[in-house]
């Protein structure tokens, strides 16, 4: 027996406009049409397939990957189909909290500026340093700690010898990336040793001029000292930024359990002035007011 579309509707409580749009999509076509009065007809046979439509369209699967599952040659491909999708879907999840913290930190920074964060800038001379680095794209800065891990999973079983100096990451792209981020990590070591896999022992280039400030709390209060950085120059107009930026974590998640007691230095070479002046190795600012 065959259904006219608005009987079938009625009986796989489907609206209309929906089996019209299943039609139209390719996801489901009439089983035939009445030559006569062109009326869409549809078979029992046919409720099967509408009610998976209907349970991957609700999964949040699109046109095109519903197709795909419905073309599905075994159970275990579609098995895989909805394991991807499952996947996705947490992926979008911790997408989405992500923004609810922008969006807690942008009531913070846009409602109640009184309590904006100012930071002292000063400069210090950089000696070169001998590390092992390693150096890669990475997909953003979240994944700056895995290769801290495989850097310090290196060390340990080569039995390198590291100094008590602090570590640091050095960003070679010339502006800020949100993606495919080019990063070397930087270990201080004693001596060298023989290069593989991708880790390398170099000296770092010795930086005369390189300001500096120092970002304590959470790491979202990197961006108010890279603010604060601008202003500095601004006031300071005989340096210019040069090189590439370096920032030590000198207390992280690895090392200390609260945000608020997060330590981090963010370091900016700068060109020498025109009228250059010795720097000794201890810091000092030249503009003695906070920005």
């Amino acid at each position: 027996m065959m259904f006219r579309i608005g009987e079938f509707s009625k009986l796989t409580q489907v609206t209309v406009r929906m089996l019209r749009h299943y039609d139209q999509t390719g996801l489901l076509k009439p089983a035939q049409i009445d030559p006569m009065t062109g009326y869409r007809m549809y078979s029992v046979e046919q409720i099967p397939v509408l009610n998976k439509i209907i349970y991957l369209r609700d999964s949040g699967f699109q046109v095109s990957e519903i197709k795909e599952a419905l073309h599905a040659e075994n159970p275990t491909s579609l098995t895989e189909l909805l394991d991807k999708k499952y996947t996705a879907i947490l992926n979008t999840i911790e997408i989405e909290k992500i923004r609810l913290k922008k969006i807690e930190l942008a009531k913070h920074e846009l409602l109640d500026s009184q309590n904006e964060l100012h930071y002292q800038v000063s400069i210090k001379s950089i000696p070169s340093c001998r590390v092992l680095s390693i150096r890669k794209i990475i997909p953003d800065y979240y994944a700056e700690g895995d290769l801290w891990k495989n850097l310090s999973e290196f060390a340990c079983s080569h039995h390198i010898a590291i100094t008590d100096d602090a570590a640091f990451s050095i960003y070679h792209d010339a502006e800020y990336k949100e993606q495919n981020v080019d990063v070397e990590l930087c270990v201080p070591v004693q001596s060298f040793s023989e290069n593989k896999g991708g880790f390398i022992f170099r000296d770092t280039e010795p930086v005369p001029f390189m300001a500096f400030t120092m970002v304590y709390g959470p790491f979202s209060n990197i961006a108010g000292a890279y603010q604060s950085f601008a202003g500095w120059l601004q006031k300071n107009e005989q340096f210019q930024m040069s090189g590439q930026n370096r920032q030590i974590v000198h207390r992280g998640p690895w090392n200390e359990h609260n945000p608020e007691n997060f330590l981090v230095e963010i370091q900016i070479p700068l060109k020498p002035p025109l009228s250059a002046f010795h720097l000794s190795n201890a810091p000092f600012s030249l503009d003695p007011h906070i920005v």
